[in-house]
């Protein structure tokens, strides 16, 4: 073969490689594409119920939802800051991680179905419950704050008080806030679990009744360990 050859030969190869490596590529790219146009379609809920309505379940325990996890981060913060219990501080810590994630993918969602992040039309929270937000009243915290208020929620003097205490009192009173504050969750999410209609909501939903249960069993036996107990 002479130099020539050998040069075009060599020429063709790559040509053929680049080609084979193009069109690998493209295919993974395309591949890509609708895996994620399948999560959008997934998420929107199209091919079921289509995009949730502004008044809709889902909207309103994503709203909702979203500010109820806001607050367990705060919560867990301010723990953080006024105990050195490791117990305490990793529970603290799990709580602030996992629900950060989850308000994350609330909102998310929401700016995927182009929703407002305010209840339309001036509705109080919990309005996406209908009737059964009065069955769901009974972890609204002990603020007086009624069954119309998201339920577990910590009011403003709560969180002061927190923010003032340390050592075992802090760790008592954020572990019982913190068991008010799951007990309302996970009536909301049972909720929604019920009323929801897109299906990646409601398995979020779901988890979040399981994992929220399952650190009400753990916060129950750490308020028995330190002589205390929950206030409901």
């Amino acid at each position: 073969m002479t130099a020539d050859a050998g040069r075009t030969a060599d020429s063709e190869g790559r040509g053929r490689t680049r080609r084979v490596r193009w069109a690998a590529g493209g295919a993974v790219v395309l591949a890509l594409v609708l895996a994620g146009a399948a999560t959008f379609a997934f998420a929107r809920g199209d091919g079921e119920s289509g995009v949730p309505a502004a008044d809709s379940a889902d909207a309103g325990f994503a709203r909702d939802m979203a500010v109820h996890h806001q607050q367990a981060v705060e919560m867990s913060f301010i723990v953080r800051d006024r105990t050195d219990d490791e117990d305490v501080r990793r529970l603290a810590y799990d709580i602030a991680n996992t629900q950060a994630n989850q308000r994350g993918m609330l909102l998310g969602w929401l700016d995927l179905w182009e929703l407002p992040k305010v209840a339309p039309g001036g509705a109080g929270p919990m309005a996406w419950m209908g009737g059964d937000s009065e069955k769901h009243g009974d972890h609204a915290g002990h603020g007086g704050q009624g069954a119309s208020a998201m339920p577990g929620m910590a009011t403003k003097d709560e969180l002061k008080r927190l923010g003032a205490l340390r050592g075992e009192e802090a760790e008592v009173f954020f572990l019982q806030l913190m068991t008010d504050h799951h007990k309302g969750g996970v009536s909301m999410a049972g909720a929604c679990v019920s009323l929801c209609a897109v299906p990646v909501e409601k398995r979020l939903a779901k988890g979040m009744v399981e994992g929220q249960q399952s650190e009400l069993g753990l916060m129950r036996d750490m308020l028995d360990a330190r002589g205390a107990k929950p206030r409901s």
